[in-house]
C-alpha cells in the first residue's frame, strides 16, 4: 500500500520543553505501530486546540491514535485536588485531547487510546481516576521498575480477563492474555457510556470501548504498540484498528 492510498491516522502529541523552546512530539513506537501494525500512515497532531480546527480536521482523516505519556491529567478535570506535587503535567495536551475525544466520537472516526489515552477517554466522558493505584486498598502496583531495562519495563506483567462480547474478546481465542503494565494511575469511576473490555486480576479496569459508538472506539491501559510485531494479541489489536481506518477511508 502506498502513502497515497494508505489511511491517514492522527497520532496525538505531548508538549514539552526542548532546550529553550516548546516542542510537540509523539513516540516512535506509536508511529511505527500505526505504520507496521495497522498498515496506515501516521501524522502527528500537535497539542494546539486553539490553533487547529478539530472539527474540520476530523473530516479529513481516517483514524486517531491517542497515545500514552509520562504526564498525568490535571485532577481538577475529574473533581479532585492533586495528590502529589511531583506528577508531570501537560496542560496543553489535556486541553486538546479532552476537547478532541467527544468530537471524535460524534464524527464517527475510529480511534484507539493507549494508557494515558484510556484515562483521557474516561475523564472526557465524565469519569474519574485513581491518582495512585498502588495506594488503593486491594490493588496491585501497576508501575514499572524504572531502574530496569526498557525491555523489562515493557515486558509482560499480568493477565487481563477479556469480557465476553467485547471488541477485544473477538480478536483471539485466548481470553486471559498477558499484557505489560507501565502506569501509576487508572480508572476509578467509569464514565457513563463506556463498556468494560478487560479487567486485571485486582479488579482494575484495563480496557474500555464506547458502547454506542458508530465506529471502532477502544482504549487500553497497557501498551500494545511495544514491539507490536512480536505479540499476536497486540498485533491483532492494531490490525483491527487499521481495518476500521480502511473502512473509514473508503467511506470518506
Amino acid at each position: 500500500m502506498s502513502i497515497n492510498d494508505s489511511p491517514l491516522v492522527l497520532v496525538t502529541a505531548d508538549r514539552s520543553l526542548s532546550g529553550l523552546h516548546y516542542s510537540h512530539s509523539a513516540g516512535e513506537k506509536y508511529l511505527t505501530a500505526v505504520s507496521i501494525g495497522a498498515g496506515c500512515t501516521p501524522l502527528v497532531l500537535p497539542a494546539l486546540v486553539d490553533e487547529i480546527g478539530l472539527e474540520d480536521l476530523l473530516r479529513r482523516v481516517d483514524g486517531i491514535l491517542i497515545t500514552g505519556g509520562y504526564s498525568n491529567i490535571e485532577p481538577h478535570y475529574y473533581g479532585q485536588e492533586p495528590a502529589s506535587d511531583k506528577d508531570e503535567r501537560d496542560i496543553e495536551r489535556d486541553r486538546t485531547n479532552l476537547a478532541l475525544i467527544p468530537q471524535i466520537i460524534d464524527a464517527g472516526v475510529p480511534f484507539l487510546g493507549i494508557c494515558r489515552g484510556l484515562q483521557e477517554l474516561n475523564v472526557a466522558l465524565g469519569g474519574s481516576l485513581h491518582q495512585s493505584v498502588h495506594e488503593v486498598g486491594g490493588m496491585q502496583d501497576h508501575r514499572e521498575d524504572k531502574s530496569a531495562s526498557v525491555d523489562v519495563q515493557y515486558g509482560l506483567s499480568h493477565i487481563v480477563s477479556l469480557q465476553a462480547g467485547g471488541i477485544l474478546s473477538g480478536l483471539q481465542d485466548e481470553q486471559n492474555p498477558m499484557v505489560n503494565s507501565v502506569h501509576g494511575q487508572g480508572i476509578d469511576r467509569l464514565a457513563d457510556g463506556l463498556r468494560i473490555e478487560a479487567i486485571a486480576e485486582d479488579g482494575l479496569v484495563e480496557a474500555v470501548s464506547v458502547a454506542d459508538a458508530q465506529q471502532f472506539a477502544l482504549a487500553v491501559q497497557w501498551h500494545p504498540e511495544w514491539q507490536v510485531q512480536n505479540n499476536q494479541f497486540y498485533l491483532a489489536t492494531f490490525k483491527a484498528f487499521g481495518d476500521a481506518c480502511r473502512a473509514q477511508a473508503r467511506k470518506r
